[in-house]
């Protein structure tokens, strides 16, 4: 069927393209990635349901505005670089948000299509436009201004600071990202297992900036290693972007969070995907053992599935998603919860835990929960777990994983007390431009937001990035 020629008819009697993904008999004992892109011809196919409406409200509905009626008509049309060339004009990580993104909640629900029909499915297009380039070795860097001679310090390597230190290079500043684990990336790296995000592609992404001229240095952990202070002040730098997430793991302080086996999914998910434990002796981070063991992980959103299914490809025999309120609350993606469900996830609901319980050893054997019903919607707009009196029981697991959420570390607060910090411990800044109280820093991302979304971050990162390239500009003239 020629793209060019098809009527809006034709268009919407083509199908939601589905993206073809492993087996989950077989997946869900490797970390090969689930889904297994689009092929050429599906792309295009997908791409053909677009009416390229005249106002594509789908833009408003993408944190950093992708052209996206353009690129998808790039891919109707088999200009699949172009495609990707017109994304990277305003997201620069489109093969990471084209798999991790919650399109469904953002551009996809937004689209004209979703009140009648399904929406097209703007986000496996992105990310096969971002995988064509890759794996025909036709990347383009973009052009780089020339040099301004400012110094931007960038504090963290996730999506925040990634999205803001390539921006600002690409306008002639001199970039430095500062990270404090040994691995480039952030949460895209620590947090995401290996079969919803490749590492590989978050390296070749990071590999691009580098040669764009950023400069990334690891194992420098901001308010310890090195002060906000001293890198405006000692190391010379006009401005500084702090995007260092929301890495502090809450826990539900109830009894036995001490016990031998009772982990942070922060902690976790570091394991297993930077420091490579599932790799345990060969890598010497181990995590407990998983094989024939029952395994629970508490919470409900992305963080939680991620961790529950990386317990059941360690080997679990049962992994359990405890969760207090009912299904339909749940915050995670439907399609994570798809995948969990497919693997063979098990899905406890409306269940509460009242302590971890453990033996002699002080090793975790169960958790102590109580039955949940729902009542009546709390500030969330989702219905309040209400207590069943009397309906205590004992939940026989081997190991057990937090997953309710993450506050921001302090460590930069507490090494530069004159930048305004939320009663949640976030930063406070100028909505407008990222600006913090301190003035020439900035800051986006998690640590302003709380927990968020790849996309969200990124988008803060740009606003941050276009605030402080007119701030220096302006200094210059």
């Amino acid at each position: 069927m020629d793209a060019q020629h098809i009527t809006t008819k034709e268009r919407l009697a083509i199908p939601r393209q589905q993206m073809p993904s492993q087996d989950p008999v077989i997946r869900s004992h490797n970390f090969q990635e689930v889904n297994l892109g689009y092929t050429i011809e599906q792309a295009q196919r997908e791409a053909q349901r677009c009416i390229q409406c005249k106002d594509p409200v789908c833009i408003k509905g993408c944190p950093v505005n992708i052209k996206i009626d353009q690129f998808i008509k790039l891919i109707a049309d088999g200009n699949f670089l172009g495609a990707a060339r017109k994304i990277k004009e305003d997201n620069v990580l489109p093969a990471i948000c084209g798999r991790v993104c919650p399109q469904e909640d953002q551009c996809e629900k937004t689209c004209v299509l979703a009140k009648k029909y399904t929406p097209v499915a703007i986000g496996n297009l992105e990310r096969f436009a971002a995988d064509y380039e890759r794996e025909n070795g036709s990347v383009e860097l973009p052009t780089v201004q020339p040099a301004t001679g400012k110094k931007v310090a960038v504090i963290g390597s996730g999506p925040a600071g990634l999205s803001c230190a390539n921006d600002l290079v690409q306008l002639g500043h001199a970039v430095t990202v500062f990270e404090a684990l040994h691995e480039l990336g952030g949460v895209l790296m620590y947090g995401i297992p290996e079969f919803r995000l490749p590492k590989e592609i978050v390296q070749a992404e990071i590999e691009g900036m580098k040669k764009l001229g950023v400069v990334f240095i690891t194992n420098s952990v901001a308010g310890r290693s090195v002060t906000i202070d001293e890198l405006l002040e000692e190391e010379g730098f006009d401005a500084i972007f702090i995007g260092v997430g929301a890495g502090l793991p809450w826990f539900m302080g109830i009894p036995g969070e001490n016990l031998l086996g009772v982990y942070s999914a922060n902690e976790f998910l570091t394991r297993v995907n930077l420091m490579k434990s599932y790799q345990f002796p060969d890598n010497d981070t181990p995590v407990f053992n998983c094989t024939g063991k029952n395994v629970a992980v508490f919470g409900g959103g992305n963080t939680a599935m991620d961790a529950v299914r990386t317990a059941k490809r360690l080997g679990a025999e049962h992994a359990y998603i405890v969760y207090r309120r009912s299904e339909a609350e749940m915050p995670a993606r439907l399609e994570e919860v798809h995948h969990a469900k497919e693997e063979g996830i098990e899905f406890l609901m409306l269940m509460n835990p009242l302590e971890f319980v453990g033996n002699e050893e002080q090793w975790l054997t169960g958790a102590k929960c109580l039955r949940m019903e729902l009542g009546e919607p709390d500030d969330s707009g989702r219905r309040r777990p209400v207590p069943i009196k009397g309906s205590e029981f004992i939940l026989p697991v081997d190991m057990a994983i937090i997953s309710i959420g993450n506050g921001s570390n302090p460590l930069i607060q507490q090494t530069t007390p004159d930048i305004e910090v939320s009663k949640r411990d976030t930063i406070v800044v100028d909505i407008n431009t990222m600006a913090t109280s301190k003035e020439s820093v900035y800051a986006g991302g998690d640590i302003v937001t709380g927990g968020a979304t790849v996309i969200l971050a990124m988008g803060a990162g740009r606003t941050a990035a276009a605030a402080i390239h007119e701030k220096l500009m302006a200094a210059g003239e």
